[in-house]
């Protein structure tokens, strides 16, 4: 199959990446700054936060603030994660026009992770997708662990079709599979793509790789040849998974522009001002960039 020409690129950062950072809480206006800075970068789809218990993801503690507190531009989606009802009323309050809700491939993540099995889970978001529903609001699904679970090793694809599909048919406009902890190879990859598009169309489905392995290029680039063109990204590679030893952040949005930008497919995305983000990002955090990309090339100043 030839590859897309144009890809959609959903931004992770400021949820994804900074919900497991370690140490001091990031400041709310750091968060609304770099949200800001990505969608005057020209990223269209940027998940913002992430409406749980403090208790479990400190950092994402301000959610109705920073989701109050954003400067919103035209034709930018900022999406948040309401994995239940409470999560969803409390986004509804700030505006939020598009939530999403997450499960597993694997039984031992999904009770580590979220105390419930697969099904229950599952269960859990029916009430969740019917309010969403009643106020107009979209709703996105993860599956996480599709290509390897820290618990149970090597995941059946068919499992990752079957998750996928209760997602898909319970009302998830899309379906972002998730590479939680990083083992992915390309082979297992298209492997995995072939079994859930005999149950979603592909049309629907997002690649949601992260690279602890150094692998997620390489697997993004074999699910498109599939036909995938939703990709999921983490300006300066930013995140991790708490419950994996070892996994790194997503794959890095800067090094997947310019995979993109080589391969003539068009984002409308300004991958200097991703790297200058990266490097301002990382330098509040007292840190580096990860993104292979933006080593290379450096900041614009």
């Amino acid at each position: 199959m030839p590859l897309p020409t144009s890809v959609k690129l959903f931004e992770m950062a400021p949820r994804d990446g900074l919900q497991n950072e370690p140490g001091a809480i990031v400041p709310t206006a750091t968060k609304i700054a770099l949200i800001e800075r990505l969608a005057k970068a020209g990223i269209k789809h940027i998940e913002a936060a992430s409406f749980v218990s403090p208790k479990w993801v400190p950092q994402m503690g301000d959610a109705v603030e920073v989701m109050a507190g954003i400067k919103r531009q035209q034709e930018v989606v900022y999406s948040a994660l309401t994995p239940n009802l409470k999560g969803l009323e409390n986004a509804l309050t700030v505006g939020v026009e598009e939530v999403a809700v997450f499960g597993a491939a694997s039984e031992a993540f999904s009770q580590k992770n979220i105390n419930c099995s697969i099904a229950e889970s599952l269960t859990r978001f029916e009430p969740v997708l019917e309010r969403a529903r009643e106020a107009g609001v979209r709703v996105r699904g993860y599956v996480s662990c599709v290509l390897g679970c820290p618990y149970e090793g090597e995941i059946d694809p068919n499992k990752v079709a079957e998750v996928a599909k209760a997602l898909y048919e319970m009302g998830c406009y899309e379906v972002s599979l998730g590479d939680t902890i990083g083992v992915g190879t390309p082979l297992a990859a298209k492997r995995m793509i072939d079994a859930v598009q005999q149950q979603v169309p592909i049309e629907f489905l997002a690649a949601h790789f992260h690279d602890t392995y150094g692998m997620a290029l390489a697997n993004l680039y074999a699910v498109m040849e599939e036909g995938v063109s939703v990709i999921d990204a983490a300006t300066a590679g930013l995140g991790g998974c708490p419950y994996a030893k070892g996994a790194s952040g997503n794959v890095a949005t800067e090094d997947v522009l310019y995979l993109l930008e080589g391969l003539g497919i068009e984002t409308g995305i300004d991958l200097q001002a991703v790297i200058d983000t990266g490097y301002w990002i990382t330098n509040e955090l007292g840190r580096k960039p990860s993104a292979k990309v933006a080593l290379a090339k450096g900041p614009s100043h």
